[in-house]
Order: structure tokens, then C-alpha cells, then sequence
């Protein structure tokens, strides 16, 4: 068959499905927004495109993320159209909509099946908007902006042959008649290389070695931000600090904001990043030889992420109710100890006691009794290592259960 991949930052979510689908001999093409310095990628064609103009300046500002999807969607329509005459016609055609680019794609190929990621549904009440009390929506009219951030997938829900989702919560955002075409099949954890290394080592700063008989403490974020927990997770260390004296706390996250909005620099005495602010918040609540033990990674390296997930001690992972981190279950593929917010849709593969522990993720002195006890119980901590890797081999391996359920949900596309 002839497969079309649409994904603005190709791979993404479709970095094992992409060349598995080439590999079973199929021809497989990707669009992207990315610049390429290739044009295959693992037996996948590469076809980038780019957008010719920028938003419109002044536009009314709830229809400023709308107006952005039908720019890129209008990109990747031209570069169809290219494809369509060079002779390319596929069957299938898998989409990421979230960015707008497959919005015209059906009106370049009509009888092409479309299958489309489907990541999540925004609401105003019930899931992330409003959750957090401390960043509470000021505007009446944010409930407007989200009617119409949705507004791309509503479009698509009208020419999509159906979608795919990671988690049974994020699918069930999704509003019906739609919902009924959603399968949920997560992108699937390699675990065969996201195992447990007994003889990690991680030597930070080029000068202190870590290995598995340290207690290790680890929180990671693609961004440090109140979205996943940043905030709860810094209030919890001045005490972490003081109860476990030879712990060690790395963080990885960048500065930037990948989800919600960035801080208002009035409100905090001209900070401008979630990280600095609440550094600061905490910081005179910590002895200078204790912020020592304190280590911010910044973003690295996919295979230093995996060496400090196996070295981990005890792991934390907060969230609003939202899309689920590919961390988490990283984190859980490696045996760690997983210390983690009990909101949706963690709780789809954290138990409380069996997989992990659970904990409200406004309670402060919860997550740190949490961490403590954990670090103070390494029986604990093997148990639920152990069970939270046999649980995600069980039920996210990508090669045994995940890929062979994308690939069979890519077939049914055709009927």
C-alpha cells in the first residue's frame, strides 16, 4: 500500500509505526515541518514543507490558534497537491491534527482512508483548565478561545475514517459520535532498551559519581512548569532536604513553557520562567550545603534521560489532569519506585500500593512522606519497581503489544 504520514515534527508519536510500516514492505511517505538533511528516514520518504506567511497581526486573539492550523494546513495542502502530480496516490493517510496541517488533505485525496492521533479534547470544566486553583482562568471569555482551540479536530471528526488514542482517558475526552471510532493503543515503551541497569553510573557536573547504592531522587519535565507538578514538587524540597541528608535530586527541564501560559513577570518580581520563580520561592528555605545535593539537568540526551531514570530512587511524576508523559512509564520500564499524582489518567497505570504510590497532587506533605518512606524502604521500592515494569511490558511493550495493535489498527483503515 502507499502510506502518507502527516506529523509536524516527524517522527513524533509515529517513530516506531512509520518505519515498522516500511519495513513490511509498503511505501511509506512522511510530511514534515522539519527542516531534513536527508530524504529517507529508515525506509521513509521525507517531505518537508513549509509555511509562507506568519499569523496575522492584531487578529482577534481567540482566533489566533485557529488561524495558525489553517496557515500550516494551507502548507501541507500545496505540497500535496505537488505530490498528487508527481504520480502519488496513497491509500492511507495517518495524521497528527493537532498542529492543522491534515485539515485539507481529504480534498486532495477524496478516497484515501484517514486515520488521525487523537491526543486530546480541551475542556473548560473537569480536565486541566481551572484545575490548579493558584492559576485560576481571570478572563470569562477563556471558555470562548477553547470552543474554538477544538475547532480543528470538530472539522476533522467530519472526514476522519477514525482515530487513534494512548490512553483510555484522553480518548474519552473526545466527544461522540467520534468517540466510537477511537481505538486506544499507547505509542509503546521499548522495553527491551528501557530496562533496569543494576551497575548505572551517572557522574553529574564532571565531578560526582552516582550509582544505585546513592539515594537518588528524580523529577522530569520536557519544561519545568505548573502543568506537571513543578511547582508541588519544589515545595516538597526543603523538606525532602532536611529528612533524607544524603539524597541527591536531579531535574531535567528546560526553562520554556510547553503547555498552559507563561508566568506574568509583574506577579513575580520580574522573573519570566516557572523554573526561576520557584527556585526562588524555596530557595531561603535550604542551606546552602543542602541546595548543593540539588542538580537542574536542564534537557539532555535521550540516552542520559534513560541513565538517570535507572538510577533513580524514587521517581516523581505530577500532572494536571492531561496528556500522560512517555516519562512516566519510561520511568516504570526501568523499575523505578514511582511517587505519582493521582489525577487522570495516571491512574490508568499507576495502582496506588501495587504499581506505585499515589498521592493528591496538591498535598505537599504527602508527596514528601511519600518520598521518604519510600527511600527509608528499599523491599518497597524493589516491589514496585518490579511490578511496575512486569505492568508496562504486560500492557505498553512495543514490540509484543503496542506496534502489532498500530499496525493492525492501520490495516482496518482499509476495511
Amino acid at each position: 500500500m502507499n502510506i502518507l504520514i502527516i506529523h509536524q515534527n516527524f517522527p513524533g508519536q509515529f517513530k516506531h509505526l512509520a518505519p515498522a510500516l516500511a519495513r513490511e514492505g509498503h511505501k511509506v511517505l512522511a510530511m514534515t515541518m522539519q527542516r531534513v538533511n536527508a530524504e529517507e528516514w529508515q525506509g521513509v520518504k521525507l517531505i518537508p514543507y513549509t509555511a509562507t506567511r506568519g499569523s496575522t497581526p492584531g487578529i482577534h486573539r481567540w482566533l489566533v490558534d485557529f488561524e495558525t492550523k489553517v496557515i500550516r494546513a494551507e502548507a501541507c495542502f500545496r505540497k500535496a497537491l505537488e505530490l498528487r502530480e508527481q504520480g502519488f496516490n496513497p491509500d492511507i493517510i495517518i495524521a497528527h491534527p493537532g498542529w492543522g496541517e491534515s485539515l485539507f488533505i481529504k480534498d486532495v485525496w477524496p478516497e484515501a482512508k484517514l486515520g488521525i492521533y487523537c491526543e486530546f479534547f480541551y475542556h473548560a470544566y473537569g480536565a486541566d483548565v481551572n484545575f490548579d486553583p493558584e492559576f485560576p482562568s481571570t478572563d470569562p471569555g477563556e471558555v470562548c478561545r477553547l470552543r474554538l482551540k477544538n475547532l480543528n479536530y470538530m472539522l476533522h471528526f467530519e472526514f476522519a475514517d477514525a482515530g487513534i488514542s494512548p490512553t483510555k482517558w484522553q480518548a474519552s475526552t473526545f466527544p461522540e459520535p467520534f468517540r466510537s471510532k477511537i481505538t486506544v493503543v499507547h505509542d509503546g515503551i521499548d522495553t527491551d532498551v528501557v530496562k533496569p541497569n543494576p551497575g548505572i553510573k551517572v557522574t553529574i557536573n564532571q565531578r560526582l559519581e552516582l550509582t544505585k547504592k546513592d539515594e537518588v531522587i528524580t523529577f522530569v519535565n520536557r519544561n519545568l512548569e505548573p502543568y506537571r507538578g513543578y511547582h508541588i514538587f519544589m515545595r516538597a524540597l526543603p523538606e525532602i532536604l532536611k529528612r533524607r541528608p544524603k539524597a541527591y535530586v536531579l531535574i531535567v527541564g528546560g526553562s520554556g513553557i510547553s503547555y498552559g501560559a507563561p508566568p506574568d513577570p509583574n506577579r513575580y518580581g520580574g522573573l519570566r520562567n516557572w523554573k526561576d520563580i520557584f527556585i526562588n520561592e524555596v530557595r531561603g528555605k535550604i542551606t546552602e550545603d543542602d541546595w548543593k545535593r540539588v542538580f537542574f539537568l536542564g534537557n539532555i540526551p535521550y540516552d542520559h534521560f534513560l541513565a538517570v531514570i535507572q538510577l533513580s530512587s524514587v521517581h516523581v511524576y505530577l500532572t494536571y489532569p492531561f496528556v500522560l508523559s512517555w516519562s512516566l512509564l519510561e520511568a516504570m520500564a526501568v523499575g523505578s519506585a514511582v511517587v505519582a499524582s493521582d489525577t487522570a489518567p495516571v491512574k490508568e497505570v499507576i495502582e496506588h500500593e501495587k504499581t506505585g504510590r499515589l498521592v493528591n497532587f496538591f498535598d505537599v506533605k504527602g508527596l514528601v512522606d511519600e518520598i521518604c518512606g519510600l527511600i527509608e524502604n528499599p523491599e518497597e521500592r524493589k516491589r514496585l519497581g518490579e511490578n511496575a515494569r512486569s505492568f508496562v511490558k504486560e500492557n505498553f511493550d512495543l514490540r509484543k503489544v503496542c506496534l502489532p495493535k498500530q499496525i493492525e489498527w492501520v490495516k482496518g483503515l482499509t476495511g
